[in-house]
């Protein structure tokens, strides 16, 4: 129990001290390049799905 609490310790500090310095230190995303990432979403879905059909019937 002692184990646990530690690592959850540890991990809660790590998160305090992690997310500011990624937000400051990010870089600024453009809204031109989020319009090329969303339209390859959809069809990476649909083909994530098609594989997960075919592991569960085949593997």
């Amino acid at each position: 129990m002692q184990t646990l609490l530690i690592i959850l310790v540890v991990l809660f500090a790590a998160l305090v001290v992690l997310i500011p310095l990624i937000e400051k230190f990010s870089p600024k995303g453009e809204p031109q390049g989020y319009d090329k990432l969303s339209r390859f979403i959809f069809p990476l879905l649909a083909l994530a799905i098609v594989l997960q059909i075919v592991a569960y019937y085949f593997l």
